[in-house]
């Protein structure tokens, strides 16, 4: 394998993990989980062989998920969830693979440090880290380096960005610690309350995905949902409508809605009437729940374009810069310790 070969652009997100591969494009794209021994703590485990894992497995086996907001909360388990992705995808430790590291621009210099640290210690060798906006604009083949905005909504599970990017990096920004599981939590919580009936995480962001949106649809339909009765632990069925799920969803939404606006107001005139013309992209997993690009073009009063493979194209991005890292280091990339 050639040098070039084992350097790798990775998406250490709080839903999904992702790999990016030179010559071989995404070579891995899991959800963001280990199975733990609980007795031992031994991360045996990682991606949808967790779930399976935890779900088969006697009750000492338990799903962890290591990120919460972007954000490493287990150390250790995320450096096993690493280093179990490295082994799966052949990449041993000598030598050390060259990684790049997408991060979201709200974390604290701490939390940069600690992202490093892990994939480090999992078995990388140098680390360097990009923001997801930039990754983003260059996964959606926008021209950053022109002197033309470039707006990007990247909606993930656990964080929202929106920035402004020209002349090769971002011009303004904003960053918030919402996304789809908040979603998911509003839909549990809602039924929970309105039907006294219990559904798990993966469930909720099943019933997200078929009924959820943020724009009023011509066909909707209501869905029997199945859980477990609060009183007496018995499965329940009950009747969901659309409408409902649209408004419990709502509250995520407007946040969502009202910051990418504040940030178009906040832009540079001249780079905010580019955008009124070429349009806002839209990416991350959020980008899919139905009628968001809508109820963004209403009320931002933008063209709104749903990038090709929302899921990839932050790890796409960051690994089309992954072969120009020394070129590129000082214009593109995020120090760990920045603010």
């Amino acid at each position: 394998m050639s040098p070039l070969r084992r350097d790798l652009a990775l998406d250490l997100g709080t839903a999904n993990t992702l790999v990016f591969q030179p010559g071989s494009g995404v070579v891995y794209a899991e959800p963001t989980v280990v199975a733990v021994n609980g007795r031992t703590g031994q991360v045996l485990t990682a991606g949808r062989d967790a779930w399976d894992m935890a779900g088969d497995a006697p009750g000492h086996v338990i799903a962890h998920k290591p990120v919460q907001r972007g954000a490493i909360t287990d150390f250790e388990m995320a450096v096993g969830m690493v280093r179990l992705i490295f082994r799966r995808l052949g990449i041993g430790r000598f030598p050390r693979p060259r990684v790049l590291l997408a991060v979201p621009s709200g974390l604290t210099p701490v939390e940069r440090k600690a992202m490093e640290e892990a994939v480090v210690e999992a078995g990388g060798g140098s680390v360097s880290l990009v923001e997801h906006a930039l990754a983003a604009a260059i996964g959606a083949g926008l021209p950053i380096q022109d002197p033309v905005g470039n707006f990007v909504v990247d909606v993930g599970g656990g964080t929202t960005e929106m920035f402004m990017v020209a002349m090769g990096g971002p011009v303004i920004g904003r960053a918030l610690r919402v996304g789809g599981f908040d979603m998911d939590e509003a839909i549990q919580l809602f039924l929970r309350k309105r039907h006294g009936v219990a559904v798990g995480e993966s469930a909720a962001e099943r019933i997200k995905i078929q009924l959820g949106s943020a724009y009023p649809a011509a066909d909707a339909r209501e869905v029997e949902i199945r859980g477990r009765e609060l009183a007496s632990g018995m499965p329940k069925e009950v009747v969901v409508t659309p409408d409902e799920i649209r408004e419990i969803l709502g509250e995520t939404v407007r946040v969502i809605v009202e910051e990418t606006r504040t940030c178009l107001a906040e832009s540079p005139p001249e780079l905010a009437h580019d955008v009124l013309e070429t349009g806002l992209f839209l990416t991350g997993g959020g980008a899919l729940l139905r009628g968001l690009d809508m109820r963004l073009a209403q009320e931002c009063e933008v063209p709104v374009h749903i990038t090709e493979s929302p899921l990839t194209t932050v790890v796409v991005g960051a690994g089309h810069l992954v072969g120009h890292l020394p070129e590129y280091r000082a214009t593109f990339l995020a120090a760990p310790g920045r603010a």
